[in-house]
């Protein structure tokens, strides 16, 4: 079976090589096609840090073996990280965040164990990067949920926690003040878990989840999440195991799969072949498991379980009373630790059934639709304005704009209202929310609003427009805060 590599930049060839030697000396059966990414593909001028060859060869093998990759800082350019994901919609993204002994925490050593895992949603929210200046001190971000982007990740996660035999699954999210985004994916949630009677399936708000984690780690099992929200509890959950140099990281989609570690590329120490390669040679066995190799990923990380219990370490971490091993000697250690048991947490071994990846070769991009069970309705139109003036003037000049289709409903500035209602104590930026609403509640056209748009362009600089939907009697907008 053969698989795309691409071993990444500052200790990103150290630790890979580490990681290669370690799955050579189990006899893993796979075959190398090495890719160039990274950072010093983005300085040869490729704009994604991939060269074609390199897309082509992974699109084509359908698995990337990566280390951590660096993106170039004030070049306008995405991270490559992050473009690999969405590029090959490797949705749902899963670390496995476990109790290591002989990586002591204040944890570990109140005899507290931690098996938790976080499929954190990897396509949507503000990492679709979406972002516009509205006026010169007015910065937007867009965020995305859909419905059908929730559905694959959820329905990931589920399935993953029953094959885990899970006893919990938990949906965290931020529903209680993102009620449209965050809602949609709790609403998505909860219709996936019907499908899953045997699954404990319960939600918390994240900030309520973050103190959770840090107080009674062990109460949960498998967490999802929105995108955001995922990448920062996921971090938080590799500090309760030691750090991000034990955090793995899968990214699991339909037709390819990315395997790579989560922390950084550590310039600081590149070259020096102290680097701690626990992180991806766990991301490594991720990949075994995900391939069929189960077999090979039990003996190589039984082997790791008993090198951290004797109390061989990386400069990184363990007992400072025994001296550090250097990233070949580590390696070295785990290879020659094959065949041996940890005292705890030991892998039962399962043969090999390998599974070589399906790869597909599509001729058009899918589309994800969800049937649309309502009739949309266009009941009126956000205006994102640019002005300095007092809400009371602004409402003064839109009273003629409005015709016979349109009322002002509200201004609104950062989201709290200011007309007809509000406070003087409320501080104003230089960009207005206008809500027009259709009178008598009739049906608006898009032409409508494009009418409506050039009349108030004559007062106004427009940054933006939101349609105000409806499906049925439900309203597809929130209201701004005191309207």
């Amino acid at each position: 079976m053969k698989i795309a590599v691409a071993k990444g930049d500052g200790i990103g060839p150290e630790i890979m090589d580490a990681v290669l030697k370690i799955f050579e000396a189990a006899n893993v059966g796979l075959k190398y096609e090495y890719v160039e990414m990274g950072k010093w593909v983005f300085d040869k001028g490729y704009s994604n840090g991939m060269t074609p060859e390199a897309q082509q060869t992974i699109e084509s093998l359908g698995i990337l073996f990566k280390g951590p990759m660096e993106t170039p800082k004030g070049k306008g350019v995405k991270s490559v990280n992050v473009t690999a994901r969405k590029t090959w919609n490797t949705y749902a993204n899963k670390r496995v965040f476990q109790t290591l002994h002989g990586v002591d925490t204040v944890f570990s050593k109140a005899g507290i164990p931690i098996d938790v895992t976080i499929v954190r949603e990897n396509i949507e929210d503000t990492y679709g990067g979406i972002e516009h200046m509205l006026t010169h001190d007015v910065a937007l971000s867009r965020r995305f949920i859909t419905r059908p982007g929730s559905m694959q990740v959820i329905r990931y996660a589920f399935e993953m926690a029953r094959q885990k035999k899970a006893r919990r699954i938990t949906c965290g999210h931020k529903a209680n003040i993102m009620k449209l985004t965050d809602g949609l994916f709790l609403e998505c949630f909860y219709e996936v878990a019907k499908e899953f009677p045997d699954l404990k399936a319960d939600d918390k708000i994240v900030d309520d989840l973050a103190m959770q984690l840090v107080i009674k780690p062990d109460q949960y099992d498998v967490i999802v999440m929105t995108n955001l929200q995922g990448d920062i509890i996921s971090d938080l959950c590799a500090g309760l195991i030691g750090g991000l140099g034990f955090a793995p990281s899968a990214n699991i989609g339909d037709h390819i799969s990315i395997f790579e570690a989560v922390h950084g590329t550590a310039p600081d120490i590149a070259g020096k072949n102290i680097a701690n390669p626990t992180a991806l040679l766990l991301s490594g066995l991720a990949m075994l498991r995900h391939l069929g190799l189960t077999e090979d990923a039990a003996i190589i990380e039984n082997a790791l379980l008993y090198t951290l219990e004797q109390g061989i370490h990386t400069g990184d971490f363990g007992d400072k009373s025994i001296p550090a091993s250097n990233t070949t000697q580590f390696a070295e250690a785990i290879i020659s630790n094959f065949g041996k048991t940890p005292k705890i947490g030991a892998k039962t071994l399962h043969i090999n059934e390998p599974e070589t990846p399906a790869v597909c070769h599509l001729e058009r991009n899918a589309m994800m639709v969800s049937k649309e069970i309502e009739n949309e309705k266009i009941v009126g139109v956000d205006f994102f304005i640019e002005s300095v003036e007092q809400p009371n003037t602004i409402a003064d000049k839109c009273v003629h704009h409005g015709g016979l289709k349109f009322k002002l409903i509200s201004i609104s500035n950062r989201g709290t209202q200011v007309w007809p209602t509000g406070s003087k104590f409320t501080n104003l930026v230089n960009q207005y929310n206008l809500r027009f609403e259709a009178i008598n509640e009739q049906a608006l056209t898009q032409q409508d609003i494009i009418g409506l748009y050039v009349s108030l362009s004559a007062d106004f600089k427009i940054c933006s427009l939101e349609l105000l939907n409806m499906w049925g009697g439900k309203k597809a907008y929130s209201l701004a805060q005191g309207q």
